[in-house]
């Protein structure tokens, strides 16, 4: 209850961790049936560990909530709308072809913000019309850069798992990664048939579906030469170091493959931090004002909490200053933010109020999904601060130097 966001707003017991697996429990004690309100009230948690974490007796709330979803799409069937999408978002060519057309025709779409990089839907979509969306790519990040990058006298070698944030939207952020890991003398491989990581999917209880996303991505994975698959998203990281494995774990063929894929999984900032190592002599000046927010599952899912605050704090002329409740949850969750969008910002607003209170200039975070949320959200509270990830901020400092070097 101390730390539960949607109990926060509700005030209902059906809404915290507790009240969840008592329904939970009389489902399976065949005191309830799998019925549409037990779904509605399950759909009512942004799995965002915040009561893992806090738990004394160490449940596993989050696996229990996945395993309840999925049982009841087993029982129930998927909705028609929610199979029509996932069943696209497995399918690769299919997803990329309709990201593409949806790039090329946005404009009819969408009307541009005035103030800030996105823009409102024209018509419903299912979207609030209030609700900032940012603009597809033109081009999706691994179509604008090689399968393999090479540098002179590679250091390390990497995979980089791209996501779909940073391949259909933020593709600025994708490149700067890469040219990072560039700078640093990673040579990096970027499969080309890489797609989501399933974990919209699995959120929403379609297992079948995400294991067959799983296998398909283990397939890909391991046969590569590399150290470590760095991933820029919490969400995927997550994914692959804990719910493949335990998705794949009876599976002879694939079980031991999980695990050695998961071993290798990495966020860039503890990339940078931990393997990499921060070189100061690459760093140049960056006159900015800046606060943190933590991804849920980056922070409680992969266990990346100080190596952004590290990089950052490293960066010359820039001030870092610690918002209250970092860790507190965003309101995106992924697909929450879309199918209950006045709870996810009744959420937000006291991320918003946090971030106002440090006085920053710009907000910090290391998600795409974050950016999205903490961009609408900041937009609803008159708030137009820039959104960065975290290794945008790594590149621009990088750049800064050059610029230095070359004045």
């Amino acid at each position: 209850m101390e730390v539960c966001p949607v109990y926060l707003e509700t005030r209902k017991e059906g809404s915290v961790a507790r009240g969840k697996i008592r329904l939970i429990d009389a489902v399976l004690k065949g005191d309830l049936e799998y019925t549409e309100g037990l779904e509605e009230r399950l759909g009512l948690c942004l799995t965002c560990m915040a009561c893992v974490e806090k738990c004394p007796c160490g449940v596993k709330v989050d696996k229990i909530i996945f395993g309840a979803r999925a049982a009841i799409v087993k029982n129930r069937g998927l909705h028609p709308v929610k199979k029509a999408i996932f069943s696209v978002i497995k399918r690769p060519k299919l997803f990329n072809l309709g990201m593409k057309a949806g790039s090329m025709f946005q404009g009819l779409a969408f009307k541009k913000h005035v103030s800030i990089t996105g823009a409102y839907p024209r018509f419903p979509f299912g979207l609030d019309r209030r609700r900032i969306i940012p603009p597809l790519a033109a081009k999706p990040l691994r179509n604008q850069l090689p399968e393999v990058i090479k540098v002179p006298n590679p250091v390390k070698k990497a995979a980089f798992f791209t996501g779909c944030s940073m391949n259909f939207l933020y593709d600025d952020a994708g490149k700067d990664l890469v040219n990072v890991l560039k700078k640093n003398n990673v040579e990096v491989t970027i499969p080309k048939d890489q797609h989501c990581c399933g974990m919209p999917i699995l959120a929403h209880g379609d297992a079948e579906t995400a294991l067959e996303m799983a296998k398909s991505h283990i397939d890909i994975f391991s046969k590569l030469d590399v150290e470590h698959i760095i991933t820029p998203c919490g969400s995927c990281g997550t994914t692959f170091q804990h719910h493949y494995v335990e998705m794949l774990k009876d599976d002879p063929a694939y079980a031991d493959r999980a695990v050695k894929v998961a071993e290798k999984i990495i966020d860039i900032s503890d990339y940078i931090v931990k393997v990499i190592g921060i070189d100061e002599s690459k760093l140049g000046t960056l006159n900015m004002k800046v606060t943190y927010h933590d991804p849920c599952h980056l922070n409680r899912g992969m266990g990346v909490k100080d190596s952004p605050r590290a990089i950052l704090k490293k960066i010359p002329g820039l001030t870092f200053v610690e918002m209250k409740n970092a860790d507190r949850c965003c309101g995106s969750a992924g697909s929450f933010s879309l199918t209950h969008y006045d709870l996810s910002m009744d959420i937000h607003k006291n991320k918003s109020k946090a971030i106002k209170d440090t006085g920053a200039d710009a907000v910090v975070t290391g998600c795409g999904a974050c950016i999205m949320q903490l961009a609408d959200g900041m937009n609803r509270f008159n708030m137009l601060l820039p959104m960065y990830h975290t290794i945008q901020i790594l590149a621009k400092s990088y750049e800064a130097k050059d610029k230095e070097k070359h004045s």
